[in-house]
């Protein structure tokens, strides 16, 4: 477990921008939840656990007059139910231990397997590949930016002294873009032919186009963004307003409030009381159009109902035939 927590989280994915905006996503979605039940999970609180999900795949806090984050644990279990902890919290100027039993500590966790059932995995841990995949991408257009001759040109020009073509060097280097390479007209078409034939500034910057490396990086990007259950299309540069709500909601719905759900179940275990926590409603990740209209239905369906003189039971068992359930 703990190698593929450090396997997972040793990635140079975890530094490019494709990462770091989907992980500002989960915190900004999670540290909006409704929060019933309790005041221990402050929007703080919920922002430390997302960004440790994302790029962790586990949330740890002790339990104290207040949720104290953990930087490193230990833990025993039984049956795969963590039993008690050894915990190691970040200090200004180092860090402690203290041992905890597992009542005493909140242990979020996504991605869990059945080998180990009491700890979690990030997206980037489960999707590898694709994460590696990026990070070469963008270091090697990094380092093509950074190294390569970019704009740099090989200019013919007539022989001279070496005095002379030195002084040329000279006076043209460090000028990004300029001719930086000087050769003698004669060393490149072979002496005794005509100065002047076939001789042209050569471009040595890189041809980056062969490489098809910007659709490589899109497709690389666009697996990231799924693995953490962001739609690539959030990112397109011509994407829409719907498409921009469809993907907020496909985020809000499908992969943070169910890992909200997991964690308002573990805080409800470890509290001893009924907490909940939704996000999708302060995310706004629903159609308020088809809202309103499916009111406006409701109301004159039961205006309806209750002129027909469908009520009490009858009136119950409809809802209950088209799905239409209280919590």
């Amino acid at each position: 477990a703990r190698h593929a927590h450090i396997a997972g989280s040793a990635s140079l994915a975890d530094l490019s921008a494709a990462v770091q905006s989907s992980v500002t996503l989960w915190e900004g979605g999670l540290s909006l939840a409704d929060v019933m039940g309790t005041d221990l999970l402050t929007p703080r609180a919920l922002a430390l656990s997302a960004r440790a999900l994302a790029l962790r795949g586990e949330a740890v806090f002790l339990i104290r007059d207040r949720l104290i984050p953990v930087s490193d644990w230990d833990l025993t279990t039984r049956d795969g139910v963590p039993r008690s902890y050894r915990l190691q919290m970040g200090e200004a100027g180092g860090g402690r231990s203290e041992i905890a039993l597992a009542g005493e500590v909140i242990h979020f966790r996504i991605g869990s397997s059945m080998a180990t059932p009491w700890a979690g995995s990030s997206p980037l841990s489960r999707s590898q590949l694709s994460a590696q995949l990026l990070a070469e991408v963008e270091g090697a257009l990094r380092d093509t930016f950074r190294d390569a001759p970019i704009g740099s040109l090989i200019v013919p020009l007539p022989d001279g002294t070496a005095d002379a073509m030195e002084t040329i060097r000279l006076g043209m280097r460090g000028r990004r873009g300029s001719a930086l390479v000087i050769e003698g007209v004669a060393q490149a078409t072979a002496a005794g032919l005509h100065p002047q034939i076939g001789k042209s500034p050569d471009q040595l910057s890189p041809d980056l186009a062969r490489t098809m490396a910007d659709r490589i990086l899109i497709e690389a990007k666009g697996a990231i963004f799924s693995a953490f259950g962001i739609l690539p299309g959030l990112q397109n540069p011509a994407t829409t307003g719907p498409m921009v709500r469809e993907a907020q909601r496909h985020l809000a719905q499908l992969i943070l409030q169910p890992i909200a759900g997991m964690m308002a179940e573990e805080t409800s275990d470890k509290l001893g009381g009924k907490v909940t926590l939704d996000v999708v409603r302060p995310m706004q990740a629903f159609d308020a159009g088809g809202k309103a209209r499916a009111l406006s239905t409701m109301v004159m369906a039961l205006a309806q109902a209750k002129g027909a003189g469908i009520e009490g039971a009858t009136l119950q068992d409809a809802l209950s035939f088209i799905d239409w359930q209280d919590e």
